[in-house]
Parts: C-alpha cells; sequence; structure tokens
C-alpha cells in the first residue's frame, strides 16, 4: 500500500506554511515534496529544503523534458514539482504534501485523479492583510498586490475536496490531522494493513 498524495492551497498570509510545518513536525509518515522555483533566495532560506533554487533557463529546460507533475507562475516566479520524485516518496510509503496554488492542483488532478486536495482560508480579509503586514518583509505596495492575489486565489476554493479555516491555530491544525487519520482508515487501506488479522478474524472452524 503506498501513500496518498495530498494537495494543500492557500493564499499567501493564510497560515499554510506553518500548518504544514507543524504538521509533519507531528508526524513522520507526512512529508513535503520540495518544489524547484526561479525566485531569488530569502534570508534564512536553504536550497534543498525550502526550495530547488534554479534560473529561469534551467526550469524551462525540465518542462521540455517533462520533469514536472505540475508548474505554474505565481506573481513573477516559476514553481513546478518533480513527477518522478513523488512518485518514489508515494511508494515509500509517505503521505506526501504538494504545497501549491489553484493552477498547480488542477494540473496534478489531470495526472493523479486520486489526490486529496484541501484549501486554507483566513477569517477574513481584514485579518489576512493584518498577518501580511506583520510579517514585516513588504512594501504596502505589494501587500496589495497580495491581497488582490489572494482574492484570485480563494475564488478557486470550490475546487478542493476539504476546507479548513485558519481562525484559530490550533483548531486548524486539529482539523488538519483529522484529514490525514480519516484517509488513513478508509476501507481499502485498513484491509491492506490489517489483511492477515482480518482473514485470522473471520476463520471458520
Amino acid at each position: 500500500m503506498s501513500g496518498s498524495l495530498y494537495i494543500i492551497s492557500a493564499p499567501s498570509g493564510a497560515g499554510k506554511t506553518s500548518l504544514v510545518s507543524k504538521l509533519i513536525e507531528q508526524d513522520s509518515r507526512i512529508i513535503v515534496s520540495v518544489s524547484s522555483t526561479t525566485r531569488e533566495m530569502r534570508p534564512g532560506e536553504e536550497d534543498g529544503v525550502n526550495y530547488h533554487f534554479i534560473s529561469v533557463e534551467a526550469f524551462n529546460e525540465k518542462i521540455a523534458q517533462g520533469d514536472f507533475l505540475e508548474h505554474a507562475q505565481v506573481f513573477d516566479n516559476f514553481y513546478g514539482t518533480s513527477k518522478s520524485t513523488v512518485e518514489a516518496q508515494l511508494e515509500a510509503r509517505k503521505d506526501v504534501i504538494l504545497e501549491i496554488d489553484w493552477q498547480g492542483a488542477q494540473q496534478v488532478r489531470k495526472l493523479m485523479p486520486d489526490a486529496i486536495s484541501i484549501f486554507i482560508l483566513p477569517p477574513s480579509r481584514e485579518e489576512l492583510h493584518k498577518r501580511l503586514t506583520n510579517r514585516g518583509t513588504d512594501s504596502e505596495d505589494i501587500i496589495e498586490r497580495r491581497m488582490q492575489d489572494a482574492v484570485s486565489e480563494m475564488s478557486h476554493y470550490a475546487e478542493f475536496d476539504y476546507i479548513v479555516v485558519n481562525n484559530n491555530f490550533e483548531i486548524a491544525l486539529n482539523k488538519l490531522q483529522s484529514i490525514f487519520t480519516a484517509n488513513r482508515l478508509r476501507k481499502e487501506k485498513q484491509i491492506a494493513i490489517h489483511k492477515n488479522m482480518i482473514a485470522a478474524l473471520l476463520e471458520t472452524e
């Protein structure tokens, strides 16, 4: 039984990265696929850990070679996910998370329709603006642009299987964990795991 593929999307500032970081910290069976990107590395980031930082030329070469499970443009940069890497991780019985936008999610669903998709929403526009401002990393012009892009991103919420509103971090984390737990308890997964036990339980003398 292989692992499951999860798509988690959210507008910038909704808290997706913090939630996913805590989720994988508490569950060793969950990993996050490291995407490739053409954007500049930010302070504190590490190549191969946060992203694989590559040039636009190298990115386009990977597209031509069919190396990406999905790829998309976000703001002025490009992001992509390695298909072969994800498939190997799933075969290793890991639950793999793709942190991608709605464009990438649409591409993944076409290639891997069994992927489970989750959209994280902020409780309000006011709270979203507050979170973006409190980062202290962007100018007001950039924040306003991110707010506009967030509205566009959020308009695709109905394309996802699950919706988690991140109003309270711990509550949102618990809801996220519940999705993973429920999927692992699906009949086909439990039958594969407990095949011998079930056979013994149903054995007639």
